[in-house]
């Protein structure tokens, strides 16, 4: 099988608007994507027939322009003719290349999933039960524990082993979801949610306090099956998430004054309440098969990135999808007053949103006039653009590993998070 080579084209305009807030995110989007020498000297693989099991060159060639581009982005000083990124993934394929399908390949692994999961939450009390077992119905996207499976699985190959997954990383699999669930249960409570996947949420059905006990007995119940592993670093790393995930909620409880600082504290935001837990659990499932840490932060990096652009996308899709798709109501992020990247891009054409921001819209017509904003606005346009960079660096690092089915259908993932409507 042929990989992709990506190559990136860019499409420029001189829109004044957007500029001192694109600088902050650039600037900071290059001090967060890990730039050091190992990644850019390490070659990606090729797998076209000639090329079997030998590093590109290309690859390399591209990180270089992309390294390049972003210097002068972030160094510009002219704000007249500073360029709106426009940035579009161009694939060319090998004739004989066909990308694998994420689902289809971790299919098998994950056909039990939700049955491990209420194993490792099985007690005795029946209302404890109903409560643990709400989410796991299967009816979950399960894109954690399918990244993590299939990461593993190329971290085999890579590493020279049976494709087949340890023990170890199929229960890192399910922790990531188990941990990823216990953070909506308590998510929809700070929040006061009452929808969530389509149905009432456990808060909604049961109360608060029943809500809050379930979350913290899934949480316990990860970390008995984290601690079954036997590895020392994988649980430092995994408990890394839990941290990160309570101080990104208090980060969401507060805003900034500065526009730049803003958008800054909403990146670091996103990471550590969405991207840290797939950046964490590849890097855990890299540690039970590799030795090698730049494997490790090749594997961290994948998820990061990919865990970024996914939760850049979700809250796009608070302003383009309908709320049947969502399975939440729309707006959901403006009515809980929270500034999201589409806002946040949108206050450069209209600055009547920085007040909104600060007060968390919570004047009577706030969230109305702020979605009208956004809709008017490029907001949505430059925030998509923005995943598009960060999947994007995800495939530069993910082609750093060994060619594999399973390497591939990764790199297909970063299309289908950018594409995705619900």
């Amino acid at each position: 099988m042929a990989a992709p080579c990506w190559r990136p084209c860019w499409r420029w305009s001189t829109n004044s608007a957007n500029t001192s807030l694109f600088v902050a995110v650039w600037r900071f989007y290059c001090r967060s994507v890990s730039y050091s020498t190992l990644s850019l000297g390490r070659p990606s693989w090729s797998s076209s027939p000639r090329n079997q099991g030998r590093p590109s060159a290309l690859p390399t060639q591209m990180n270089q322009k992309t390294l390049n581009f972003t210097s002068s982005v972030s160094g510009h000083k002219s704000q007249s003719l500073y360029p709106t990124l426009q940035f579009f993934c161009c694939r060319t394929l090998h004739s004989d290349a066909k990308l694998k399908d994420p689902f289809m390949l971790a299919q098998k692994d994950l056909k039990s999933l939700y049955d491990d999961i209420k194993k490792e939450l099985f007690v005795s009390k029946v209302e404890l039960k109903s409560l643990c077992d709400y989410y796991f119905d299967g009816k979950g996207k399960a894109i954690r524990p399918m990244i993590v499976v299939l990461m593993a699985r190329a971290l085999n190959i890579h590493s020279n082993k049976a494709g087949d997954l340890l023990p170890g990383q199929r229960a890192i699999a399910m922790i990531s979801e188990m941990i990823h669930t216990a953070s909506l249960v308590h998510d929809d409570v700070i929040d006061g949610s009452d929808q969530r996947r389509g149905k009432r949420t456990i808060n909604e059905v049961w109360g608060e306090k029943k809500a809050i006990l379930a979350g913290d007995f899934i949480l316990s119940a990860a970390s008995m099956a984290l601690a079954r592993i036997g590895n020392n670093t994988v649980i430092k790393v995994l408990s890394q998430v839990i941290e990160d995930l309570v101080r990104g909620e208090f980060m969401q409880l507060g805003s900034k004054e500065n526009e730049n600082e803003r958008f800054k504290h909403y990146l670091e935001k996103t990471f550590k309440k969405t991207a840290s837990l797939i950046a964490n659990s590849c890097k855990a499932v890299s540690i039970l098969v590799n030795s090698d840490p730049d494997v490790h932060e090749i594997a961290y990096q994948y998820g990061k990135n990919v865990g970024i652009a996914f939760q850049l996308v979700d809250d796009v899709l608070d302003f383009t999808s309908r709320p049947s798709q969502l399975g939440k109501p729309s707006a959901a992020d403006l009515k809980l007053g929270l500034a999201t990247g589409p806002v946040l891009f949108a206050c450069q054409q209209f600055p009547e949103l920085h007040a909104m921001i600060m007060r968390r819209f919570s004047y009577n017509g706030d969230v109305d006039r702020a979605w009208q904003y956004v809709l008017q606005s490029d907001g949505v346009q430059q925030t998509n653009y923005l995943a598009q960079h960060y999947c994007q660096e995800a495939i530069r690092q993910i082609s750093m590993l060994r060619p594999s089915p399973e390497r591939d259908a990764l790199i297909r993932l970063t299309e289908m998070v950018l594409t995705r409507d619900k």
